[in-house]
């Protein structure tokens, strides 16, 4: 733990290097809540979790802290009311059967949830997402729910181990994102990028990056 906060500052400096205005979303899947807790006595607030019961845990020991929540992993139907109810963000959004649920248990006394629609934008059967042709409906039914707020898109193209063929999967994604915002101008949000390819993504228009072991270190 003693290397955290030093491994945040280098990572929050390529960052601001690479790209003004890029949210640093600390993914923490698999991490102890004491690693959090670390991250975010230097400044961090945004924790991303790939699933809702580790996440809701990690919640009830940080609750003395003001931090923001997103789900990044798959969200089962099942685990939408969770969702709903306790997070800030959900950022994986691939199908419209979710959005009434998700709609229908957000307090009301609570900002809207903030939304992304994931795109499967190298067509990888492993992967969740929509298909691209898929996102001007599924935005449009995500807007009309009054309690979701749609903010833009995610992708986690294929780990190709030449960076052209990245940069092409990234370049895709800020042109569906543009599409998506002259119908949609409030949209903010485009996340892409990570450990390995973050600031790749910045160049080529992310506005959020997702970093887990450059933050938090290999997981063991």
């Amino acid at each position: 733990m003693n290397a955290l906060p030093e491994s945040h500052a280098a990572v929050r400096q390529s960052v601001l290097a690479a790209a003004r205005d890029v949210r640093l979303l600390a993914v923490s899947k698999t991490r102890p809540a004491t690693a959090l807790r670390a991250l975010a006595a230097q400044g961090q607030r945004a924790f991303g979790e790939n699933y809702v019961q580790e996440a809701l845990a990690k919640q009830r020991a940080l609750v003395d802290l003001d931090l923001e929540w997103h789900l990044i992993g798959p969200l089962q139907s099942n685990k939408c009311r969770e969702v709903a109810l306790h997070f800030d963000w959900l950022e994986s959004l691939d199908r419209e059967k979710l959005i009434a649920p998700l709609d229908r248990h957000r307090p009301a006394d609570r900002a809207p949830l903030n939304v992304l629609i994931q795109v499967n934008i190298d067509d990888e059967d492993s992967k969740s997402g929509c298909a691209p042709e898929d996102v001007s409906a599924l935005a449009a039914a995500v807007t009309a729910a009054p309690r979701l707020q749609l903010r833009g898109l995610m992708a986690i193209p294929a780990p190709h181990a030449d960076p052209s063929q990245r940069r092409a999967a990234f370049r895709r994604m800020r042109a569906l994102f543009d599409a998506l915002r002259a119908e949609h101008p409030d949209i903010d949000t485009l996340s892409m990028g990570m450990s390995d390819d973050f600031e790749l993504a910045i160049a080529e228009g992310a506005t959020e990056v997702r970093i887990g072991s450059a933050l938090f270190g290999p997981r063991e």
